[in-house]
């Protein structure tokens, strides 16, 4: 048994809470462009092909057999120090048969001892757990195939200074984890003060305190956090490189209720990094950092997904499964308001006005963006056409296909 107070914690309190029915999630990727609008999200240049070898590096209680569940043509091994996790992993590999899942106990650190390379490698909120995540991620990019992508998780210390505060609090008090002293900081934490930063973790609500997620968070025995210019170095000495993330508009001074103020442009001018730590700085309350990470080297999405000249026209633009159109309660002359539903900022909408909800409209996952004009009107592209496809793409409403550029 490991003396890493990690695997006993997680031994006995498995995080995400365990679940025992994934119909909702297998129902929701039979929508064939639910999968490409994913994977085209990690390789825009690539076509589309289901059939990978795909490891998910802590998987928790149900993460590994989601994905399986949803990607049935890939081969997923699935590695865990948790027993706990790994057992309920398993039991939901024997109810949905799941015979495309492979469960190991293995620690991050020992994933070079799978002696494979794998096409995707998933690993969200487990990095930042480790004794030593440099030596973490290294072990994981040793495993990513030179095309390879990952997607992953680390803490942001601006949003997650309340959740600090309480974590010194309990470790002061000397605050374990039994029920009754879950339930007494429970009720500890629906008095604090209403400018207590933790509740920006709680999302302002004292009512709907949930006991696994306050354990997770507060009473974990280890973890760190990454600004963006530390997460730069860290993929620096992993050798691998920031390729995009997941959610970009948050990052973006084009995006926002930030465009509106007087350094929008000044922002925007700064090299591409800067950009992202100044927006994490004036946005404060960003609690992690989820991105894709690819070799060093690589082109990065924003080198790919360009529109100058018209080869955009040749991409293929597909919605992200979480994006909607309002249309109540709009400006005047607005004809909707496109919005990424798992946005955490609520000043991310675009609004669009009817021949630009025309051109929304027409957005198959098929279609190229000149097709999709050419549907519209009969002139041809124009720059403000242009603009608007920028426009979904930097907010989070599609990714591209560019695979046929």
């Amino acid at each position: 048994m490991s003396a890493d107070p990690i695997y006993q914690f997680y031994t006995k309190h498995p995080y995400p809470p365990p679940i025992d029915n994934l119909d909702r999630a297998r129902d929701m990727y039979q929508d064939e462009n639910v999968l490409r609008s994913e994977f085209h999200l990690f390789w825009p240049d690539k076509e589309y092909r289901a059939e990978m070898d795909v490891l998910v590096a802590g998987c928790g209680t149900w993460q590994a057999a989601k994905y399986a569940i949803c990607h049935p043509a890939a081969r997923v091994v699935a590695i865990d120090v948790s027993p706990t996790s790994l057992e309920h992993t398993g039991k939901l590999k024997q109810k949905y048969n799941l015979t495309n899942l492979e469960p190991r106990e293995l620690p991050i650190e020992s994933a070079a001892d799978l002696d494979h390379q794998f096409d995707h490698i998933v690993c969200t909120g487990v990095l930042h757990h480790l004794v030593d995540p440099d030596a973490g991620l290294r072990a994981l990019s040793s495993l990513l195939k030179p095309d390879g992508a990952m997607y992953l998780m680390v803490y942001g210390p601006y949003g997650r200074i309340g959740v600090h505060m309480i974590q010194e609090y309990c470790r002061k008090l000397g605050v374990g984890t039994s029920p009754q002293e879950v339930n007494e900081l429970t009720a500890v934490l629906r008095e604090v003060p209403q400018h207590h930063p933790v509740l920006q973790m709680l999302r302002g609500s004292r009512e709907s305190l949930n006991a696994d997620a306050l354990i997770d968070a507060l009473l974990n025995p280890r973890d760190r956090t990454y600004s963006v210019p530390q997460l730069y170095e860290f993929l620096d000495r992993g050798d691998l490189s920031l390729g995009r993330w997941y959610w970009q508009a948050g990052y973006s001074p084009q995006c926002g209720s930030f465009t509106a103020t007087p350094h929008a442009n000044r922002a925007a001018a700064l090299p591409e990094q800067d950009q992202y730590a100044a927006m994490e700085l004036w946005r404060g309350m960003m609690t992690n950092h989820d991105f894709v990470a690819q070799r060093r080297g690589t082109k990065n999405h924003r080198e790919r997904i360009t529109f100058d000249g018209d080869r955009y026209l040749q991409y293929v633009p597909i919605r992200r499964p979480w994006t909607v159109c309002i249309q109540e309660r709009l400006p005047p002359e607005a004809a909707g308001a496109l919005l990424n539903q798992t946005h955490m900022f609520n000043d991310l909408y675009l609004i669009i006005n009817p021949y630009e909800k025309q051109l929304y409209d027409a957005i198959d996952g098929h279609r190229n963006i000149a097709e999709i004009v050419g549907t519209v009107k009969d002139t041809g592209a124009l720059p403000a056409d242009a603009e608007f496809f920028k426009q979904l793409w930097l907010y989070d409403q599609v990714v591209f296909d560019t695979s046929k550029v």
